[in-house]
């Protein structure tokens, strides 16, 4: 596990604040002679550490979506096992920064796996020979442990996730965050900010419950200048994978996805469908590709993974 940083006090004033080290709430904590000497005001060195473990990646890609529910761990599984089976020759990677809630080792079938240590940094977990993870679920004690942390704690693991894994040269890194725009989210920007976010990918469902937080979600990437790739609408209807015949669950009565991606400018990518096929893989950690190659989710996966690089490479 990882050092464990000081957590800071309820009412912390924040360490770039005029005010850190000196304010009232900082007496007491172990934190308050770093903060008022101004040291935690010069540039975090974990940016640079960033930028140079993560030279040999060519995209990286944010996976958000300001509701959570929505499927974006099941979408961030889909869209990497997409690009890795698009080609063997394409080096992909997922990084799991849902910290007090990671889903990818049991999505991806990886459960119960260990991280190693070498001289190089921690090495991923391979899924397929051209998809690995990496995820704070491999260094719990349990499955069933909860993560129970503050901020502070949380950044540091994110920083060393991105410094001091050996990613080795890939051509996608795909982060799947939790729902919002909180720790995780500043956390992931400011450490990229130096070797390049390529963009978000931001999930929904078609209900107007979730656009309202989407968009919100979006009006937090532009402000931290992160560029949106486009907007996924998952669980557009649902499929019987014996009459195939379709059904809405989230009606789309302000429109859906597509016409609140018009109204904000951004690149509507498609749909994918709700499929009780898709659930059962995930929950066993199997390759919907391989085990259901004629279901819909699927042929709808291909379409959207050949948006995806052309985005990323257009």
């Amino acid at each position: 596990m990882a050092d464990k940083p000081q957590e800071a006090p309820e009412h912390c004033p924040g360490t770039q604040s005029q005010d850190a080290g000196k304010a009232s709430a900082c007496a007491g904590c172990p934190n308050q002679n770093i903060c008022s000497s101004g040291a935690t005001k010069l540039p975090d060195p974990g940016i640079a550490l960033v930028k140079e473990r993560l030279s040999s990646v060519k995209n990286k890609v944010l996976i958000l979506s300001g509701k959570g529910g929505v499927g974006k761990s099941t979408v961030t599984s889909l869209i990497s096992r997409g690009l890795a089976a698009e080609n063997i020759n394409r080096n992909v990677a997922v990084l799991d920064i849902d910290i007090c809630g990671p889903s990818q080792p049991r999505v991806l079938g990886a459960l119960g796996e260990q991280v190693h240590q070498s001289a190089s940094g921690w090495s991923p977990v391979f899924v397929e020979e051209n998809l690995s993870l990496m995820s704070i679920g491999f260094l719990l004690n349990d499955v069933n442990d909860a993560v129970i942390w503050r901020g502070p704690k949380k950044n540091g693991m994110i920083r060393q996730f991105l410094s001091e894994v050996d990613w080795g040269t890939l051509d996608y890194l795909i982060l799947d965050t939790p729902p919002g725009t909180s720790d995780e989210h500043l956390s992931a920007t400011t450490y990229l900010k130096e070797a390049g976010i390529t963009g978000a990918i931001i999930v929904t469902t078609p209900q107007e419950v979730a656009l309202l937080d989407v968009r919100k979600e979006i009006d937090f990437c532009r402000k931290v200048k992160i560029p949106i790739l486009g907007v996924v609408e998952n669980m557009s209807s649902f499929v019987c994978p014996k009459c195939k015949n379709s059904a809405e669950i989230f009606p789309a009565l302000t429109g859906g996805a597509k016409k609140m991606s018009e109204e904000l400018n951004v690149e509507f990518l498609g749909s994918l469908p709700l499929d009780p096929y898709l659930a059962r893989c995930c929950d066993e950690g199997k390759n919907i590709l391989e085990e259901f190659p004629e279901s819909p989710t699927v042929k709808a996966l291909h379409s959207l993974v050949n948006k995806i690089i052309e985005k990323c490479n257009g």
